[in-house]
């Protein structure tokens, strides 16, 4: 593995900024020091005074492959993870075949590692499959879901009883379970109601702020009943931020770790229902846009600790599966690449603290699904060197025709972000405005449930 030394930069360290070197060898960062004196160097980066970060783990993302290559596939998905700064993936399971067996989990990881530049772990599905769960957690799962409590793209929801049923077993198991919250009778009476309603906006309606904090609750109470640990995908409403803060509390208060987490999707956090209108159907998410007072509550939940996570929710549709009617358009929206860039002008923009934003992009991702037992997640000597090089200066105007993803579009178009100048995966860079990496260099990063094979 090439040994890089990245010098004239500043790191993160002990809570603020501050001049240093990185000196990177096999993989591993070996040293972080004001002046490093190193001999045979494959490469020297001079930084020029840009910041030197942990690069991001996104645990949320649907790279479509098997089944849908038109809208994404490995390779494509992972370029475009690169490009962003992303070093470290976990798919979920609503591919065809979804990931819901040994053959289908099996089938996925060969896909995977044929094609993947970053790291990568896999979800295992819970739909009617709960005795295949013990043997996907041996596979290697990283977590169980997106179990989704409502309809949504790849048609994989579950009823409450499944849900129970589920929770026990992954309890047992000492398994995660990921959890897409949305009530399915609320989403039915409202979507009846609104049923000639073809604008935009109806799809805010038709999927409330009620009709994700109800299936919060239902779902808290059968995490609790159940003893499990459970992890809330892309919460999105005020009211939702109120039940979990709740459970925080007495976690807190009772001087237990949290059972439950929680992460916000970008969408979420920098866009709103007043989008609608400049987005029209390529706004189309599950959960959807949310009004500007549930924005500002995200925000705050993520400063104060409620929510744990962002993640992308990377979820692309072509422009021609998007570019119809309301009703008609697929749910989802691709991100994977727009994460950092969006979190770095966030910390710009004194939305959160720098401290912060590394905590919810890399080091909870890490410690939550068990991948520090990979060396992911932490910055610092003897852990992977998964690592982007950023100047804060240098603001660009983000474009759908500059993105590496195959849906060739982008909710953020004209925004403004804070692109990666290099990206480091395990001490290999993968990107330097170009991809440099390899199809298949990609590591497989088991759960802990994994039995050797």
């Amino acid at each position: 593995m090439p040994d890089i030394l990245i010098k004239n930069t500043k790191v993160f360290v002990n809570n603020y900024l501050q001049p240093a070197e990185v000196l990177i060898e096999d993989g591993k960062i070996l040293k972080i020091a004001k002046e490093i004196d190193a001999q045979r160097l494959n490469r020297t980066i001079d930084a020029k005074g840009a910041l030197t970060l942990p690069a991001g783990i996104d645990v949320h993302v649907h790279f479509r492959d098997p089944g849908m290559t038109e809208k994404e596939d490995w390779y494509t998905g992972s370029c475009s993870a690169a490009a962003g700064g992303i070093t470290t993936v976990i798919d979920h399971p609503n591919t065809i075949p979804p990931t819901i067996d040994r053959k289908s989990f099996k089938d996925k990881r060969k896909i995977a590692n044929r094609n993947s530049i970053v790291d990568f772990g896999l979800y295992g599905g819970v739909t009617g499959n709960i005795d295949k769960l013990p043997e996907l957690w041996k596979l290697g799962a990283s977590a169980f879901g997106e179990i989704f409590m409502a309809e949504s793209t790849g048609a994989l929801n579950i009823d409450e009883k499944c849900l129970d049923e589920a929770l026990a077993v992954l309890k047992g198991l000492d398994a995660l379970a990921c959890i897409h919250a949305e009530d399915d009778k609320i989403r039915l009476e409202c979507e009846a109601f609104l049923k000639n309603d073809m604008s935009p906006e109806s799809h805010s309606k038709a999927r409330p702020n009620l009709c994700e904090a109800f299936a919060v609750e239902k779902a808290i109470e059968l995490i609790k009943k159940n003893g499990a640990k459970a992890h809330f995908c892309h919460i999105s409403a005020f009211e939702s931020v109120g039940l979990l803060r709740k459970e925080r509390y007495f976690a807190t208060k009772a001087g237990l770790s949290p059972s439950i987490t929680s992460e916000a999707a970008p969408h979420h956090l920098f866009l709103s229902t007043k989008d609608w209108e400049r987005l029209g159907s390529f706004g189309r998410m599950n959960p959807p846009l949310r009004d500007r007072r549930s924005v500002k509550m995200l925000l705050n939940a993520l400063n104060d600790s409620t929510i744990d996570v962002v993640a992308s929710d990377h979820a692309p549709h072509t422009e021609a599966e998007k570019d119809v009617d309301i009703k008609s358009a697929p749910s989802g929206v691709p991100g994977v690449e727009t994460l950092m860039p969006l979190m770095l002008v966030a910390v710009k923009r004194n939305l959160l603290p720098l401290g912060r934003m590394i905590d919810v992009t890399s080091k909870n991702p890490a410690r939550i699904f068990g991948l520090n037992q990979h060396s992911k997640g932490v910055f610092a000597e003897g852990y992977d060197a998964d690592i982007i090089v950023v100047d804060p200066g240098h603001v660009t105007e983000i474009k759908g025709d500059n993105l590496h993803s195959k849906a060739g579009w982008t909710p953020y178009e004209g925004m403004d972000g804070i692109f990666p100048e290099f990206t480091i995966a395990r001490g290999e860079v993968v990107w330097d405005g170009d991809i440099m990496a390899s199809r298949g260099r990609g590591n497989f990063l088991p759960g802990k449930g994994f039995a050797s094979e």
